[in-house]
């Protein structure tokens, strides 16, 4: 949570400098690339907060009314879903990655790969924090009990 606090405040003070600097007819160009840094790496990292608090989008309104073996059932059916989809964004990001190293941003020739390294990043920490839910889910059941009292824990 607090790398989202970071990106979020960098991208918002970074926009707000790109247009004091425009309105004063001496615009910094690389202030761009910055703000385009701190989006992507803000949404990716919030993607894996998310995961982590189990804030995504997730059938939950389906899993809360079930009880037992059916819940448990479903529920580690969700999570090896998103699972599966960490996994694909850790190998194709890394794909991804490795290919932006021949693509630049301009003015400041950075490879494109600083942007698509936050891809793998992000499905790296999805799935460990994904695995962790299932272990802990498994353990000590997927109430939502448990997972209220797992954040105030963080």
């Amino acid at each position: 949570m607090i790398l989202c606090g970071l990106t979020l405040t960098g991208f918002s003070t970074t926009v707000f400098l790109d247009v004091v600097t425009r309105s004063l007819g001496h615009p910094w160009l690389w202030l761009q690339e910055v703000t385009m840094t701190f989006f992507v790496y803000g949404i990716f990292a919030g993607a894996a907060a998310a995961t982590r608090r189990n804030d995504h989008l997730c059938l939950s309104a389906i899993t809360e009314a079930m009880t037992g073996r059916t819940r448990l059932i479903v529920e580690t059916f969700n999570r090896l879903v998103v699972l599966a989809a960490a996994l694909c964004m850790v190998w194709f990001g890394y794909l991804n990655f490795l290919a932006g190293f021949g693509n630049f941003r301009m003015p400041s020739m950075t490879p494109l790969a600083s942007l698509y390294a936050a891809i793998p990043l992000s499905g790296a920490l999805i799935a460990l924090f994904t695995v962790e839910q299932l272990f802990n889910g498994w353990r000590h059941g997927f109430t939502a009990e448990h997972q209220v009292e797992e954040q105030f824990v963080l």
